[in-house]
């Protein structure tokens, strides 16, 4: 454990409250970032992990118009959905609200009147897309074009996904609507600019120091948003559409037309949360202890395709607020605020060599992953095999060999002989008498794999930590054939030194597995004489706000018994009758899922 605690946010990437969230989706911003906090709170370090529904913007309306209800009523639907998508996966949210709270929106506009104060933020008259059927605005996002600059197709109106650059949609060939394939049509309109370009040389000096050391960030991360420091451009932050933030100027804030872009209120959304978490613990003011402590660490989780918004416009927002662009200022009424420590940045999941996508079906929702297979099931899969480093595919032979061959076969299957031989000779954890050097030299590997482990959750490398705590497992594994105690008919105390020390590395493995697998962590703990709750998982709460309707929340008590360390089992324990860990899963489940993909 670490001898002195730290301040660190976790801040995963605010779902769009639009539809349940599949396992894709979960996989870059989600589980990743439920494993940091469990470790950083394992080893005594004061975590506050916050997100919650990104519910403003077009593509809350569009879904809206396509279900005939309005798109409060699908925010406050999808809210609700996506919330008990993240408690069935254990996600230890601090607090996981949406950014429909009045909190919310005053804590934006703070911000941009922080900005334009400091003179990061100008009117600008610029051409919008509208769609010609509707008469709406359409999000840059939501066009689609060739690249005028390097001739991909499939480039978006805000930036092109093949070289990076930012653009703008008029700038794009042939630009069509990806809502319904028509050609968008561009009018004059006024909106306000973030003016980036000011922060060219302060973000170059933040990104560079990113490039090495204890705060390096992954390569594919750092690269990406060094690229885009070459050809900053002014960003529009405001859109014409009547759901969202309003703009808190004069002669704007009642323009039922004019709202803040979405990107830019949902980005602010893990500061406004923390201040809202503050203020629901009964300190207003204990969110700064993580936002303006210069020893506070600060990791973003999401996909690759937010990169833009976490490495370089979220720094820029919270730096020119600080007054530190090169137009200078002097920070706005709430403080300057720290900047991100890292962008932890995921590539993407595939299914079965396809994208996916919900409208064809390539997909697998949450809710019904979780209604047929074990949750630590998934947690385990994303962390040995997601997207860490590299686009990864998800196949159902791999999860149900992971499952049966690494889960069920290497950890259950220790959990269960050793558990089962002491439980059914002794009753309570057996004395160890003489040790040998094998049982020295196997508590001394597993207590060595704290360190190990821990280095590399420390570091968000969640493949490399999750096979480094397996490998104790096997190593146990092999320890328990090799000295073969059912054999020992004659030698009873070399039978408890081997049980007990088998039962040691079990607890410690099962504290090191405890960040990917805390459902069956605790059934281990329990098993192993524990009492209580090992590692704590979240609830839904419902709240209140003044001056705005009740709304539910995710959140809980982690304040719990697993501590990152190895923990001496103590003799006479009660040992509870084991239980199966883990369900093998039988072959025919991949057939049964390939042919729920091919329905139509």
């Amino acid at each position: 454990m670490s001898s002195s605690s730290r301040h660190i946010l976790t801040a995963p990437a605010w779902p769009y409250a639009n539809g349940p969230r599949h396992i894709g989706h979960v996989s870059g911003f989600a589980l990743p970032a439920d494993m940091f906090s469990r470790y950083q709170r394992m080893a005594g370090n004061k975590v506050l992990m916050v997100s919650g529904t990104d519910e403003h913007g077009t593509p809350i309306q569009v879904q809206a118009d396509k279900e005939g209800v309005s798109a409060k009523e699908l925010a406050d639907r999808y809210n609700g959905v996506i919330a008990e998508d993240l408690l069935g996966l254990g996600m230890t949210y601090d607090l996981f609200t949406r950014t429909t709270t009045r909190n919310h929106y005053a804590v934006v506009q703070e911000i941009f009147k922080g900005l334009y104060d400091n003179g990061y933020i100008f009117p600008k008259t610029t051409m919008g897309a509208i769609s010609p059927s509707t008469g709406r605005t359409l999000p840059d996002r939501y066009i689609e074009g060739t690249c005028p600059i390097c001739g991909y197709d499939g480039a978006r109106g805000d930036q092109c996904d093949n070289c990076g650059n930012q653009l703008d949609p008029v700038e794009l060939i042939n630009p069509v609507s990806r809502i319904n394939g028509e050609t968008p049509k561009f009018v004059e309109t006024e909106h306000f600019m973030l003016d980036l370009p000011a922060f060219t040389e302060v973000l170059g000096r933040y990104l560079r120091g990113k490039q090495e050391g204890a705060v390096a960030w992954r390569p594919n991360v750092l690269k990406f948003a060094l690229n885009l420091l070459d050809d900053m451009q002014p960003r529009a932050i405001s859109r014409d559409l009547d759901w969202g933030v309003p703009i808190p100027l004069d002669g704007w804030r009642e323009n039922p037309a004019k709202k803040l872009y979405v990107w830019f209120d949902a980005v602010v959304g893990y500061f406004s949360a923390s201040v809202e978490w503050a203020r629901r613990s009964g300190d207003p003011e204990a969110w700064r202890a993580w936002w303006q402590d210069p020893d506070a660490l600060s990791y973003y989780f999401m996909g690759k395709d937010n990169i833009v918004f976490h490495a370089e416009i979220w720094p820029a927002m919270l730096l020119g607020y600080g007054g530190q662009g090169d137009k200078g200022g002097t920070p706005g009424s709430l403080g300057a605020l720290n900047v991100p420590t890292e962008v932890v940045s995921s590539e993407f999941l595939t299914m079965e060599g396809k994208k996916f996508s919900s409208s064809r079906q390539v997909v697998i929702y949450v809710k019904d992953f979780l209604e047929r297979y074990d949750v630590d099931a998934l947690r385990y899969y994303v962390a040995v095999a997601g997207p860490e480093n590299q686009d990864t595919d998800f196949t159902w032979a791999e999860f149900v060999r992971r499952n049966n061959d690494e889960l069920v076969a290497a950890w259950g299957n220790l959990v269960n002989r050793s558990v089962n031989m002491a439980a059914k000779n002794y009753g309570a954890i057996p004395a160890p008498g003489d040790l040998t050097d094998a049982d020295r030299a196997l508590m001394e590997r597993s207590r060595a794999a704290f360190s190990a482990v821990g280095a590399e959750l420390e570091r968000s490398r969640f493949k490399n930590a999750t096979t480094a705590a397996l490998d104790v497992v096997r190593d146990a594994n092999k320890y328990l054939s090799d000295q073969a105690p059912w054999k020992l008919k004659d030698d009873p105390a070399r039978v408890q030194s081997i049980l007990h020390t088998a039962l040691q590395v079990v607890d410690d493995a099962k504290t090191l597995l405890t960040p990917f697998l805390p459902n069956s962590s605790q059934k281990v703990y329990e098993m192993l004489g524990g009492d209580g709750v090992w590692s704590g998982m979240p609830e839904l709460r419902t709240v209140s706000e003044e001056g705005g309707p009740d709304y539910t929340v995710l959140t809980g008590d982690y304040a719990t018994e697993a501590r990152w360390e190895s923990i001496p089992i103590k003799p006479g324990v009660p040992l509870a009758k084991p239980t199966p860990l883990f369900t093998k899963l039988d072959k025919s489940v991949v057939d049964e899922e390939l042919a729920r993909l091919e329905k139509p």
